[in-house]
């Protein structure tokens, strides 16, 4: 018997349809209980409402606090699950995954495209698939959704709607579900390193895509707002302009005042590298940080973790060039 703690944060998954739209209900949570003892009635669950949000809102505040309820419980049980709306779940997975490092259980986050009393919802399916991982004794965070596991640092929502609506970016599936049962990617069977919890992060942070009409004066805004940290969606490999709309002077300023600005690309898959252009050459040169294969989603939230341990520029360039949870290939 296996004793599962489950966590409701709210989102579609136990919203009730209301004239203005879906709704939270206050008490809907006990409806995934209730789901997953007709699931299998073999475990030992216990439940715990921390949110009634929809994911929208979910912000870092609620971040640390859900971090805190499962370091406070991860010598407690033999897994746990956590339902979340859809839309930033991938935001909650990779913080998560640089807070709570190496976890000795499985933290299995699903959620639904429909709500849990739809018809149609696909709901129980995911519970399902979350409940086999949460029972697997793998460590880790991870995302379960639509018959696959997804490392919870490499997930992102590619679709609105579809129930096939997350993937793994640049990396393989840490299981599937099909005829055979839960059948996990060997390579994700590890070693079990030592748990860490680290729940400071630095919130001001921005995010910031590329365009080709953008004036590059807004790093001037930026700065006058106290931001501690910059990430770039670049262009493909890693391309930021410096003709006419020249980007590069103000990030050698940004870099100038220690301030860590981290390039990502633009495309979701493949990673960038800087070293084939010369729009990445000279980005490299004025000291910006590659995220490599990392996704938006990791490489923000990894910024934030690593703001939240250190101010000292090198010691955050070694952190981007490690692989910490699993966010990037390889250690650089």
């Amino acid at each position: 018997m296996a004793h599962i703690l489950i966590i409701t944060t709210g989102g579609t998954i136990t919203s009730v349809k209301e004239d203005t739209g879906f709704g939270l209900g206050p008490a809907s949570s006990k409806i995934i209980l209730e789901a997953l003892k007709h699931i299998d009635n073999t475990n030992n669950y216990e439940l715990k409402e921390l949110f009634t949000l929809d994911s929208t809102n979910i912000q870092p505040e609620e971040w640390q606090k859900l971090a805190s309820e499962i370091n406070d419980n991860v010598n407690k049980f033999d897994g746990i699950i956590v339902t979340h709306g859809t839309d930033t779940m991938a935001y909650t997975t990779s913080i998560l995954s640089f807070i709570l490092q190496n976890p000795p259980l499985p933290i299995v986050f699903t959620g639904s495209q429909l709500p849990i009393y739809d018809p149609l919802t696909d709901a129980y399916s995911n519970l399902r698939y979350a409940l086999c991982m949460a029972k697997s004794k793998i460590g880790g965070i991870f995302l379960a959704f639509n018959r696959k596991i997804i490392l919870g640092c490499r997930a992102v929502k590619v679709r609105t709607s579809s129930f096939h609506a997350f993937e793994s970016i640049n990396s393989e599936n840490v299981a599937s579900i099909d005829a055979r049962g839960l059948t996990i990617n060997p390579k994700f069977i590890n070693q079990q390193k030592e748990y860490l919890y680290k729940n400071q992060i630095e919130t001001n942070v921005f995010l910031l895509k590329l365009t080709p009409n953008m004036d590059p004066a807004i790093i001037e805004v930026l700065l006058q707002h106290g931001i501690k940290g910059l990430i770039i969606e670049a262009y493909g490999a890693g391309g930021i302009s410096f003709m006419r709309r020249n980007f590069l002077e103000y990030l050698k300023k940004l870099t100038n005042l220690n301030i860590p600005v981290c390039v990502c690309s633009q495309c979701l898959y493949e990673e960038s590298n800087f070293n084939i252009y010369e729009v990445g050459k000279r980005a490299l040169e004025i000291g910006v940080i590659e995220a490599f294969d990392m996704t938006s989603e990791a490489c923000l939230t990894k910024l934030m973790w690593a703001l939240g341990q250190t101010a000292d520029l090198a010691q955050i360039k070694k952190y981007f060039r490690t692989n910490l949870v699993g966010e990037i290939k390889e250690s650089r």
